[in-house]
C-alpha cells in the first residue's frame, strides 16, 4: 500500500499544525519535563467534529492545542472524542480537562483501569517504584526517588478519573474518516493500546513504538509483575501485523513500523545478553548490573543520571533480569534484607 504521507518538518517538536495524511494532522505540544520535549497529538477530521489521538498534559500548554485546532477551523468545544493510548500525564490528563470543560468523550484501554483507580486515590495507593528500587539493591537511590516522587505529587493538580469508554482489544472506534482498530499492547503500561487505520496503512503507536528512544517499561501507579515480557510480546504482535506508517507520540512520523520494531527487539536482546553476562561476572543485584552498563548515548554511569532517570534505569534492568529468570537462564531469591539477588543456573 502506498501511503500519502505529507512532507514532514526536520524538527518534530516545531510548534504548529503539521499535515500527516489527508484529514490527519499532528500538533506537538510542549511538556513540563526535563526529558521529553513534546508529545504529538493527532487530529483526525470528521463530519461530527475532530477525533484526537492523545491529548497532552493538562495545564502544560493548553493554549497550544487550542491554537492548533483554530488553524484547522475548530474550537476545543468541537472535539468529538479523545482516544488515549495510555494513562500517563502527557497523554491522558488534558483529555479529562476537555471533558470537564466541554463534555468531550474520552476513551482509554481497559487494561489501564488499575492505574487510573490508583492514580485517582493516591493516598490509598502509594507509588510502587521507590520500594522496587530498594529491592533492586539501591536503598540510597530509593530514598532520593521517594522524596522526589513525594514533592512531585504534592504539587500535582492534574485531573484523574475513569474514561467514558473502556476500549477492548479488537474493538473499533469510528472517527468520521474511517474506523480505528484497537490493539492491546501492554508493556509500557499495562493497558497501552495502539490504533490501526487499516484503510490507509497507518498506526497511531502512542509510546509503544518510538522512532528514536526506547520507552520506559511498567512506569505507572499499578504496574504488572512482568512488564518487559508483556512489552516484548506486544512488539512481536505489532510485527506480525501488516507494516504501516508509524505515527508515534514522541518523535517524527516515519515510513515503517516494522523497521523500528526490529530495532527495538534487537536492542532488548542485546540488553538481555549484557545483563546475563554481568550476572555471570558476579554482579548479583539489578543495581550492580545497572552500574556496570552504559546509559544514554553518552555512555554515562547510572550514578551520573538524574534521580528519576537513574531509578528508571535500575528498574529496567530488574525487568530484564526477571525475564532471564522466567527463561530459566538465571535464578533469583529475595534476601532477609529485602534485596533480590540473581545467580546463574
Amino acid at each position: 500500500m502506498t501511503v500519502e504521507l505529507a512532507e514532514q518538518t526536520q524538527d518534530w517538536t516545531e510548534p504548529g499544525v503539521h499535515p500527516v495524511l489527508p484529514g490527519v494532522h499532528r500538533i506537538p505540544l510542549p511538556l513540563p519535563t526535563d526529558g521529553l520535549r513534546a508529545v504529538n497529538v493527532y487530529v483526525i477530521e470528521g463530519a461530527d467534529g475532530p477525533t484526537l489521538v492523545d491529548s497532552g498534559w493538562a495545564g502544560a500548554d493548553g493554549d497550544a492545542l487550542a491554537r492548533g485546532l483554530r488553524t484547522l477551523g475548530y474550537a476545543l468545544a468541537d472535539v468529538a472524542q479523545v482516544v488515549v493510548t495510555h494513562a500517563h500525564h502527557d497523554h491522558y490528563t488534558q483529555a479529562l480537562t476537555l471533558r470537564a470543560e466541554h463534555g468531550t468523550r474520552v476513551l482509554l484501554g481497559r487494561g489501564e483501569e488499575p492505574t487510573v483507580t490508583a492514580q485517582t486515590h493516591p493516598l490509598d495507593h502509594p507509588a510502587p517504584q521507590p520500594p522496587l528500587v530498594a529491592r533492586a539493591g539501591a536503598p540510597d537511590l530509593a530514598r532520593e526517588y521517594a522524596a522526589l516522587v513525594a514533592a512531585i505529587e504534592q504539587s500535582d493538580t492534574t485531573p484523574w478519573g475513569p474514561p467514558d469508554v473502556w476500549l477492548d482489544d479488537g474493538g473499533t472506534v469510528p472517527t468520521g474518516r474511517g474506523d480505528l482498530e484497537v490493539r492491546a499492547t501492554p508493556g509500557h503500561t499495562r493497558g497501552h493500546v495502539v490504533l490501526r487505520d487499516t484503510a490507509r496503512g497507518a498506526l497511531f503507536a502512542g509510546d509503544h513504538v518510538l522512532p528514536h528512544i526506547t520507552p520506559s517499561i511498567g512506569y505507572e501507579r499499578a504496574p504488572e509483575p512482568t512488564p518487559l515480557r508483556s512489552y516484548l510480546d506486544s512488539l512481536r504482535l505489532v510485527r506480525d501485523l501488516p507494516d504501516a506508517l508509524l505515527l508515534p507520540a514522541h518523535g517524527p512520523v516515519t515510513r515503517s513500523v516494522h523497521t523500528r520494531v526490529d530495532e527495538l527487539l534487537a536492542h532488548h536482546e542485546q540488553r538481555l545478553a549484557a545483563a546475563a553476562d554481568r550476572v555471570r561476572a558476579g554482579d548479583d543485584t539489578a543495581w550492580a548490573v545497572a552500574a556496570a552498563l552504559p546509559w544514554t548515548r553518552r555512555a554515562q554511569h547510572v550514578s551520573q543520571l538524574a534521580t528519576e532517570h537513574a531509578a528508571l534505569a535500575v528498574l529496567e534492568i530488574a525487568a530484564h533480569l526477571d525475564v532471564l529468570v522466567m527463561a530459566g537462564e538465571l535464578v533469583a531469591a529475595d534476601g532477609a534484607d529485602g534485596v533480590r539477588r540473581y545467580a546463574t543456573t
